[in-house]
């Protein structure tokens, strides 16, 4: 089998040289190790010593696209150089390398189609109180997204099998982390992890500026992606709650006008009824609508399977 190891890198000429002395070079069950560069912009020296350490296979981005844009892009070179397995790292040394075995064993043995880290964040030193909350709570809300039961599923250090690589599909730019494991998990592809202890922390992240900008993108993801396979439980339970919400207005209508024995001075109460019966209706045509191009996307996406498993046929 041949297991490529993919890092995307972006000005990592401090500690790219102790991953790529980090990674075995032999691991039982696999024939062939081949190391992949993909370098989002860089304008230090990475590529340079990334060479002098062996590293032949590159792919080179003149500007910053993004850690979405890099994952995709080396998915796509890791199956063009043949890969059963793909193994995604960080240039920033945060990830045990020697780890790597016990990352793939699952996959090896057939247990898993993807493999995700759990860095056990509650035992990380350089992680705030609030962090380690974010992440729990952050894990939680993918895992009911992806019907998954991941500890840490916001773990970058991931190991995924041919297969599921031909049938997932990356779209948000930002991260490829949320995103894949709903995707798997709404594909019914198997998903597990296994612990891992992480290096200590050499630079801050350079995926986002502060904690605010990374849970507002990263819940943006979460819908986007759990609309894209689900749209029936947003859109459905927004127009029932309206609908519900309406026929409150319309019953103390009713009950006050027998009380009164005249409908005048409560008129409001259908007006706002009818409001939220009209805003439930529409959410129920969002809701056909969206399911559509949700079966849309299902066929399209059948579509990328085939195309991808004849360009990348072993």
């Amino acid at each position: 089998m041949t297991l490529v190891i993919q890092i995307p890198v972006l000005n990592e000429q401090d500690t790219i040289e102790l991953v790529l002395q980090s990674i075995p070079k032999e691991i039982p069950g696999i024939e062939k190790i081949i190391i992949l560069i993909i370098d989002d912009g860089s304008t230090d020296k990475t590529v340079e010593i990334a060479k002098k350490h062996g590293v032949k296979h590159f792919v080179r981005h003149r500007r910053n696209q993004g850690l979405g844009r890099s994952f995709h892009d080396g998915i796509m070179k890791a199956l063009e150089l043949g890969a059963d397995i793909v193994v995604n790292t960080d240039g920033d040394n945060q990830y045990p390398q020697q780890d790597i075995p016990k990352l793939i064993q699952p996959i090896l043995e057939a247990k898993a189609d993807i493999v995700v880290a759990d860095r056990q964040t509650a035992t990380i030193a350089h992680f705030s109180a609030s962090k380690k909350l974010l992440q729990k709570i952050g894990s939680k809300v993918v895992n009911i997204a992806a019907n998954t039961n991941l500890p840490d599923a916001a773990s970058g250090f991931r190991a995924y099998s041919r297969e599921s690589l031909l049938q997932i599909n990356t779209i948000t730019r930002f991260s490829y982390c949320t995103e894949t494991i709903i995707q798997a998990g709404n594909k019914k592809l198997a998903i597990t992890s296994v612990p891992v202890q992480t290096n200590p922390k050499l630079r801050e992240s350079r995926l986002f500026k502060n904690t605010t900008e990374h849970v507002i993108k990263s819940a943006v993801t979460i819908v986007r992606s759990y609309a894209m396979y689900r749209p029936y439980m947003i859109f459905g339970s927004i127009a029932l709650t309206l609908g519900l919400l309406g026929l409150i207005p319309f019953a103390r209508f009713t009950i006050l006008s027998i009380q009164d024995g005249s409908t005048a001075g409560h008129i409001q109460s259908l007006l706002l009824g009818s409001l939220l019966l009209t805003a439930s209706f529409l959410c129920m045509v969002l809701n056909i609508i969206a399911d559509l191009i949700r079966i849309n996307r299902i066929l399209i996406e059948d579509q990328l399977e085939i195309s991808k498993r004849i360009r990348f046929k072993k």
